[in-house]
Parts: structure tokens; sequence; C-alpha cells
């Protein structure tokens, strides 16, 4: 940003003025983080009256499908437009080839029909990946350790028809195998599914961030050799993630999402300025478990951080966020509203 020489300087201009009072910071703020900007992710798991604590995750549990939806129906009511679905499947459902990831009445399949019932005005994003069915922990199909891109994407195609006709509302590919999105637009226009949206996981880093997520999913952390690295993208590189963002929106994606965040506001900023579609970032669970344990240790106010950080994501140019602080930012928007 370049300024002209000729344009008044202090004492003339004195910045400070815009900032002397909640009133005149509040007229001129530039960013605003709103609760429709939230899309808040929630772990399901088996059973009745089931919360499990994840503790990796303070503060965040898996819940049994009654519970989550008692979670919806508290989305709604702090205005929260949309909640993210992830299951813990029973370890002797996983195989290696994620077979019950195809299964109509699975975990996620039963949670959506039965949110979708009671709360039919929430939107539910669902994820497309097999790692929480394969008992390897990968997101797609082995041959010894390496990843085969295309028979995976024909398993992500019956899992995405699978989700679709149990009722989600946004089906997100979330595995990063080449042409997976090409191919489930595909699918879902033949099969009639012409409103489903796709929020493809266009640019999703191979990040150390992910962990507490791999617990609460049971995914597991170690991989073993080059873990994801050979289908989730390298952190050092930043142009390989508007390619891979224009590819998928040319392969039909509505919206996009850059996973994990705050590593990659830089990454969010290029998406942005390079289309026009909608982008989202993921404050994945590396980044929550920072701040909650921050917070709870007294070494930062979690309630001005958090907000804080949001607000980056924002002002980078994310059209929204997905984030377990979800219901905690949206009670105190709306207690300032």
């Amino acid at each position: 940003m370049s300024y002209n020489a000729t344009r008044p300087q202090f004492p003339g201009t004195r910045l400070r003025r815009l900032r002397s009072s909640a009133g005149i910071r509040d007229m001129v703020q530039e960013t605003s983080l709103t609760v429709s900007d939230l899309i808040w992710p929630l772990f399901v798991v088996e059973g009745d009256k089931v919360e499990e604590p994840i503790p990796s995750l303070p503060g965040v549990n898996r819940y049994s499908i009654d519970k989550i939806i008692e979670q919806a129906r508290y989305a709604l009511r702090l205005g929260i437009p949309a909640i993210a679905l992830f299951p813990r499947t029973p370890d002797e459902l996983k195989d290696a080839h994620g077979t019950e990831a195809l299964n109509p009445d699975n975990l996620i399949c039963r949670a959506v029909r039965a949110v979708k019932t009671e709360c039919p005005d929430i939107l539910l994003l669902c994820d497309v990946a097999l790692d929480p069915y394969t008992d390897h922990g990968h997101d797609g199909l082995l041959d010894g350790t390496i990843i085969l891109n295309d028979e995976t994407v024909a398993a992500l195609v019956e899992q995405a028809r699978t989700l679709a006709e149990a009722g989600c509302d946004i089906i997100a590919p979330s595995d990063m195998m080449d042409g997976r999105v090409g191919a489930i637009r595909a699918m879902l226009e033949s099969q009639g599914h012409t409103e489903m949206m796709i929020m493809s996981y266009a640019a999703k880093f191979a990040s150390g961030f992910y962990g507490p997520f791999r617990d609460a999913v049971g995914a597991g952390r170690k991989l073993g050799g080059a873990g994801k690295k050979t289908y989730q993208m390298n952190p050092a590189n930043r142009n390989e993630a508007v390619r891979e963002v224009l590819m998928d929106i040319d392969e039909g994606a509505d919206m996009v999402m850059v996973k994990p965040g705050m590593p990659y506001l830089d990454v969010i900023r290029d998406i942005c300025n390079a289309t026009n579609v909608p982008c989202f970032a993921y404050q994945v669970s590396g980044e929550y478990a920072m701040l909650r344990a921050a917070g709870q240790n007294g070494w930062l106010d979690e309630e001005i951080v958090v907000e804080e950080a949001l607000l980056a994501f924002k002002r980078a140019g994310a059209t929204g966020i997905l984030t377990y602080f979800a219901p905690i930012i949206a009670k105190k928007i709306g207690s300032h509203s």
C-alpha cells in the first residue's frame, strides 16, 4: 500500500481520533463477525443419552444421536445456521476398504435423518472421506502403502450418494483425491440431486494440527511412512493451493475450504483474490486445543483471543468459519446485538 506524500500528516492527521471511544471504533470497524458466519463441527457416537468428553479437545464432546438433536436445537436458538457432523465409527465396523461409509444405515446417515426430522431448518454438512471408516486411518484405499486415487474416487462417489439420499444439505469432500469433485457432481446431477451443494476441502494441508480431531473420530494419529503427505498438500506450497481451488471450482464445487485456518491466512487471501466463490476457513482441532489450553491455564484471555482469531479469517476474506468455538462466540455476539 502506497501513500501520497502530499496527504496531511501529523498533527493534522491523528489516527487515534478514530479509536477514541467505543462508539467511533464500532462505527469505523472494517471487518465484522456475525453468527451467520459460523459452522459448528459436532461428533456423533453410537448409544443413547451419551455425552462423552474428548480429552484432547477440552469442552468438546461426542454425542449420541438424541443428544446431537439437542445440540442442533441449541444451534438454531443461537442463530448458527449450519452444523458439520463427524462420526466415531465403532472399531468393529472398520475395515481396509471403509465399507461402512457406504452403508445407508450407518451412524452418520441415521444422525442426518434424525436431525433433519427434528430440526429441518438447520443446514447439515457431511464429510466425504474414508478415514473414519478405515482400519488404517487413511482417507483412501490402499495397495500396500500406495493410496489408490481413481479407485478411491469411485468409493467416494458412492459415499456421497449415500449421504445425499440420507438428506444432508452440503457434501464436503475432504479426502484430497484428484478428480473427486467432478465425479461427485456428475453423480449428483445424474441422480436428481441437482440442488445438492458441494463445499470442497480444496486446499487441505498435511498438517500436524489435526491430532485432536483424529482422536475424536478414532482415525489414529500415527499413520506411518509418509502419513497423508502423498494426497494432502505440502504446507510450503501457496500457489498450488490456488490451482487446487480453481480445479475444484471447474469440476462443480459451489464453495471451497482452506484447512487448517490460522497458519494459512495468506492462502485464504490468495483464493479470495483469485476467485469469486465462497471460501471457508476451518479452525481445526489443534487450533482450538491451543487456545482453549492457554485460556484454561491463564496464559491468554480466551474470550479475547478467540474473537481475534475468528476476525482474522474474515479479514483475510473468508466467507465463514468452521469452529468448535461456534456456540461460545455466538452467545457473545448475540449478547451484544
